[in-house]
Order: structure tokens, then sequence, then C-alpha cells
């Protein structure tokens, strides 16, 4: 049984907001998570995820007051949680990520999924390429879980938060609603309900919301959203099929691959090894990184080769202090230019996606890759955890 106490909350807290032009919660024409609901009412287990970025991986936030609300709730379910946050990465590398890190867990019934600001900040994604990346899990995360239900949430830094108040569209946003109302999911604008009570005068940026990484308060704001999707909806009697719509973008990432490194080849020059101050000696490395291999090339003119099937090349890569240019040649055209270096790279070999070339057509192609030639003061530091095929 629902808690009547959660309900009167939400009711007070959210009554204010009803008139509000830009809504804060959509439902979506599913109205919001039926199939959810009724997994947990009828088969009493539930696996629910968690996808995003640092503000996904903090192990107190909204991966864990939703989890605490859902088994106060209904004590009578079984549930599995997995929090398959990952700090720094963006939408595109979730999508790439996703069947790894959470679908291979097993059938997962509710996925919450939120990289609007690392969409924002750290990739600075266009519209079309965090349409992409969206709409690139969405679409895996219903061919692998038909009857299941997602939440895209949408949290907020300064910047998208000053936009909001000037009543200015934040792309990142912006395209990840558009990508959610496409599959008619059920939407958290945290952003724009913070807005909405720093003009009532009810919280503050700093003190009561906590920065980019909330704190406690910023938590429960954002996760009180999050479980009113799941209290407002009405119980659908049996979990159904999700029939996908076109897609809004034809190349968005659904068919995201991960590619092992080993299977490239190379001439020479780079180094395969365990990620450690061995292998990149120059910057920070977080642990996160440190379980897994890497090639890298500390010098220009080192090439790699690769035969693919598929519309978009990319790299996951760590990007330190050094970090370079690499060059990329399809299909024998002309060699193009992808700067690996970040602005957040100044002492962290800081994780990233990095697209190398896209829009293909769905067809086979021939890649050349090198370590930057010209300049010889140019850096021409290239370290690369895996690969990523859209096929």
């Amino acid at each position: 049984m629902k808690s009547t106490f959660f309900f009167l909350v939400y009711a007070l807290s959210f009554s204010a907001l009803a008139d509000e032009k830009i809504p804060v919660i959509e439902m979506g024409e599913r109205g919001g998570v039926p199939n959810f609901i009724a997994r947990m009412e009828k088969e009493r287990k539930a696996h629910v995820a968690f996808l995003g970025g640092s503000i996904t991986q903090n192990q107190t936030g909204h991966t864990a007051m939703v989890p605490e609300w859902l088994e106060k709730t209904y004590p009578e379910v079984e549930f599995t949680f997995t929090n398959a946050g990952l700090s720094s990465t963006c939408s595109v590398t979730g999508a790439f990520r996703a069947d790894r890190d959470v679908f291979s867990k097993g059938p997962v019934d509710l996925l919450v999924v939120e990289f609007a600001v690392n969409d924002d900040q750290d990739a600075g994604h266009d519209r079309k390429t965090a349409i992409r990346g969206l709409e690139g899990i969405i679409r895996q995360y219903f061919e692998a879980n038909p009857t299941g239900d997602v939440i895209s949430v949408q949290f907020v830094n300064p910047q998208m938060l000053e936009k909001k108040q000037a009543g200015e569209a934040v792309v990142s946003v912006e395209a990840h609603k558009a990508a959610a109302r496409n599959y008619g999911l059920a939407i958290v604008d945290v952003g724009q309900a913070l807005a909405d009570e720093i003009a009532a005068g009810t919280m503050t940026w700093d003190k009561d919301y906590g920065g980019t990484h909330p704190n406690k308060l910023g938590y429960r704001f954002a996760s009180d959203l999050i479980i009113k999707v799941i209290d407002d909806t009405v119980s659908g009697e049996t979990p159904q099929t999700v029939t996908l719509p076109d897609p809004l973008d034809e190349k968005s990432y659904s068919g995201a691959t991960m590619v092992d490194v080993q299977t490239f080849n190379w001439l020479g020059g780079w180094k395969y090894g365990q990620v450690s101050k061995e292998l990149l000696p120059v910057g920070q490395i977080r642990a996160d990184y440190e379980v897994y291999p890497a090639i890298r090339s500390d010098e220009p003119g080192n090439y790699l080769y690769y035969n693919f099937s598929g519309t978009m090349l990319g790299a996951f890569v760590l990007a330190g202090p050094d970090a370079g240019r690499l060059e990329v040649s399809i299909d024998s055209g002309e060699w193009m230019p992808v700067d690996l270096h970040h602005h957040y790279s100044k002492s962290l070999n800081y994780p990233r996606s990095v697209v190398l070339v896209d829009d293909l057509s769905d067809a086979y192609h021939q890649a050349a890759i090198r370590t930057a030639v010209g300049d010889s003061e140019e850096k021409k530091t290239a370290t690369i955890l895996h690969f990523q095929v859209n096929r």
C-alpha cells in the first residue's frame, strides 16, 4: 500500500507548480511507469537501475533515496538495485556502456537515466548528439526490456539554472526531453523545479540545493520528484509490451557496441597494458579505470587500422595533460583531426568519448587512425580504453 504521508507531502510541495508553463514533471503518454507498478504488484519482484554520470554515481543521492522509499512503500517486493553511474561520462558514453553496465545484469523493470548536466558541461554536445546518445539508450533499453519503464531525469548546473531562470532553452535538456517524449516516457526536470522554487523564495542554489553535485537536501528534492512519478502512476493490470516508434534520428546510437582495442591492427609504437602510472605517467588516474587495459602512443605517426560496418566510429579515451590529437581517414579519404585534450585535462586523465567519424552510410568501412603528425612541439599522446561502433 502506498504511503499517505508521502502523498500529502507531494501534494503540498507541488501544488505551487501546477500553473507553470514549463512542467516540472511530465507523466508521458504511458502515464508514468505502469509496467513497473504492475510488475511490483503482480510479481513481487523488481529490478531498478540508475544510469548517469557522477550525480548518479553518488551512493547517498537519488540512487539511495528512491530505493529507500520503494522498500518502505512496497515491503512485499523483492528489489534489486543497480547503480551504473560513472563520473564525467555523457549520454554517448552511456549508450555504449549500457549493455555492459546495465542490461547484462538481467531484466531491468525501471531505468532512471540522467545525463543532461554532463552533456552540457563535460561533453558540450549539440542537440543532435545529445538526442543520439539518450535515444540510443532508450531504444537499447526497450529492445532488451520490452515490458519495462524509463524515467528521464534532467539535473542542473549553474549555467543551466541561469538559462532556466531567464526562460531560455537548455540544449541538453530539450534534446533529452524530445527523445523521451518520442517514446512516451515520464520526464523529471529538476532544473525547472529548482528555478520555480528559487523564484518563489523557498529554496536557494547554494545552501538548499548544494550545487551541481547536490547536497542531502538537494538530492531529497530531486528524489521526491522521481518518487512522485512512481507514486502518481495508475497501476496497469499486467505489464504491456512497448512498441517502439520510429526514431527521432535514424543514426541514434541504438546499435552502440564497444570494441576491444586488441581487435584493431597496429604497426608498432602502441603500448598495451593495464591503466596505471606506469602506462600513464602524467596526470591523476581515477580508480574506476585502473581495472581496465588500454593502448597508448607517446609519439606521432603511430597507426591503427580497423574494418567495420556501421554509421559511427568513436573512442573512449583517458585524456590527460599530455593528450594530443588523432587523425582519422575513412575509406582512404582525407585525414580528419580529432582533438583529445579537454578543459578538464589539466591535471586528470579525463575519461571521455570522442566521435572519430559520424553520419556514415550504414555499410562496410575501412578506418585508418594515427596519432597526429606535423608540428614537432604539438602534443602527440593518445590513450584509448576501447573503440565504439554504432552498428
